[in-house]
């Protein structure tokens, strides 16, 4: 989807597009063998990065880069519950510190704008990262940037505090202590618990740094950044915040102290509709459109635009449907085992993805992208289209059936499937959903909802019982699983709990060796499979129609972007 919203591995996303419908669900459609070779073989043609990667010296100076978003946000405050969309992080990338900055490889250094040193030690039995900070990285208000941003980021998001609402808590909740160093200028933190992924912290796989003023109380913490950007630190700074027509414009920032930012200006536009996104790159009103899955058309319609190219890469974000573990009719494991056997994942991968030039491969974990080392399909027979044995559970769950829906106790097992009114492929998801489990005697109704307010008012308040959207994934994806899976988390949106997950997941996150951290993460996957959380369906594509001569941006994978070097070539 279009709507991202992010995860301590991922933001999420709505979705837009128009997929054509396909078959119900009393079609297998299992892919055959020569299918998934093919699928393998086209994931493995498919670059890790597509960006026209040209260096800093060679792109010219000036211009303005005109890109669209899918959902306007409300509240800018990257750490809150309701900031944490990644099209609200796209927008913070250029003008808010991230301390660590990942390459395609999904490989961490320091970013040197921000931090001079970085040290990730074992002191005394406990993990200990010291950051140590630029010494000219001063905020927009003329504050210096310190070791108490650090530290009170920790304090809003280790979820001590109950006013606070963190988008996740994860990583934060296993620091001891951030302390002051040497100087203002270095911060200590150490750990309780190992964690390692902490490369996570501070840049968009958690949050952008902020200054601590901010974050301080929870008032500043829900009011400081909400529909407005009152402080920054990058290469550029907010010229405008439109509520009018949900623009934001940035421009270069003249105290900004690292290297002069190529561009001139970047302008962010909000346009809901894909097709719209699309129309508006070919005729010359933006620099570059997402092609999102389900709508062969656009693809075509950006490739015959002149002067532009597809660029596509294998990136770490995930379409899935999430299955509210708390609403009255999901409550009990053994109908949403139904649920998952009835729904056919093939299916509605093979509509939204036809004619895509991706490969259509089902995704068979929650964890790791099909391309990714430490992949294992998880999906077990839960994965796997079964009609007859959903409608065993089903009976053997009291619900009988009578007519054309089943019944228990006098009450019609009806469900919502709630989308986003204008995407187009949520759309066709939920009435290939709808048809699949009519066959297995449940009624679904399909549910739009204002795109703006999906999130807020319905997914986070937990207002649905099944609803697709994409988790948008970072380069370090063990740490999605507490944010995601753990009971408690603000971001666990079905309101799942089981005491198993919750300690295979920790095992997970605490676990130092790489090897041994993938084969853990591996094991809570398969509980949360059996939890049935989230029905994933596809590794997403990042295909982008873009501009010949935009140098430094596209479908950038693992990657950061450093807007410092993005611009044109000609």
């Amino acid at each position: 989807m279009k709507v991202h919203y992010r995860a301590a591995a991922g933001l999420a996303v709505l979705a837009m597009a128009v997929a054509a419908c396909g078959g119900g669900g009393s079609e297998s459609k299992q892919p055959t063998a020569e299918k998934s070779q093919q699928a393998q073989q086209q994931m493995a043609e498919t670059p890790a990065i597509a960006i026209n990667e040209v260096p800093y010296e060679q792109v010219k100076d000036g211009g303005t880069l005109t890109v669209a978003i899918g959902q306007w946000p409300t509240q800018w405050n990257p750490y809150h519950v309701d900031g944490n969309q990644a099209d609200t992080a796209t927008m913070l990338d250029p003008v808010l510190p991230q301390l660590m900055m990942a390459d395609e490889n999904a490989e961490f250094t320091p970013n040197a704008d921000y931090v001079t040193d970085v040290k990730n030690e074992m002191v005394d039995g406990k993990q200990v990262v010291t950051y140590t900070i630029n010494e000219k990285a001063t905020w927009s208000d003329g504050t210096p940037m310190t070791w108490k941003d650090l530290e009170a980021s920790w304090k809003a998001m280790n979820g001590k505090d109950k006013k606070y609402k963190p988008a996740s808590t994860d990583g934060w909740d296993r620091i001891e202590s951030v302390k002051k160093g040497d100087s203002d200028k270095v911060g200590i933190i150490t750990f309780a618990k190992p964690y390692p992924e902490w490369q996570g912290l501070f840049n968009r796989g958690t949050a952008h740094l902020i200054p601590a003023a901010h974050l301080e109380t929870p008032d500043a913490f829900d009011k400081d950044y909400n529909q407005k950007i009152p402080a920054t630190a990058g290469p550029f700074k907010v010229e405008s915040i439109d509520e009018g027509t949900k623009t934001l414009t940035l421009v270069r920032d003249d105290k900004w102290w690292g290297r002069k930012a190529k561009l001139d200006k970047i302008i962010f536009r909000t346009i809901a509709d894909a097709s719209a996104e699309v129309n508006a790159f070919a005729n010359g009103e933006l620099d570059a459109a997402y092609i999102e899955a389900g709508n062969p058309a656009n693809l075509q319609r950006a490739k015959q635009v002149p002067n532009a190219e597809i660029r596509k890469a294998l990136s770490p974000n995930w379409r899935h449907i999430t299955v509210n573990n708390s609403s009255e009719f999901l409550k009990d494991k053994s109908v949403r085992h139904a649920i998952a056997y009835a729904i056919n994942r093939d299916v509605i991968t093979q509509s939204d993805l036809k004619d895509m030039e991706w490969p259509l491969q089902t995704l068979g974990n929650h964890v790791f992208m099909n391309n990714h080392k430490g992949y294992v399909d998880n999906s077990g027979d839960l994965g796997k289209y079964n009609l007859e044995k959903a409608k065993q559970l089903l009976d053997a769950a009291g619900w009988k059936q009578e007519g054309e829906y089943r019944k228990k106790d006098g009450k019609e097992f009806a469900l919502d499937f709630v989308i986003p009114a204008s995407v187009a492929t949520a759309k066709t998801e939920g009435e290939l959903t709808q048809a699949m489990l009519k066959e297995a005697g449940i009624k679904i109704t399909i549910r739009p909802v204002p795109d703006d307010k999906f999130f807020n008012d319905f997914i986070i308040k937990g207002d649905f019982d099944l609803v697709p959207f994409s988790w948008i994934g970072t380069p370090l994806p063990i740490g999605s699983l507490p944010q995601i899976y753990k009971t408690g988390s603000e971001s666990n949106f079905p309101k799942a709990s089981d005491p198993a997950v919750d300690a295979a997941i920790e095992e997970a996150v605490s676990e130092m060796d790489p090897a041994k951290a993938i084969e853990k993460a591996n094991a809570a996957d398969k509980l949360v499979w059996d939890m049935v959380h989230t029905i994933p369906l596809y590794q997403r594509p990042d295909i982008w129609g873009v501009k010949k001569t935009l140098a430094n941006w596209g479908a950038r994978g693992y990657k950061y972007y450093d807007y410092t070097a993005v611009g044109y070539t000609g």
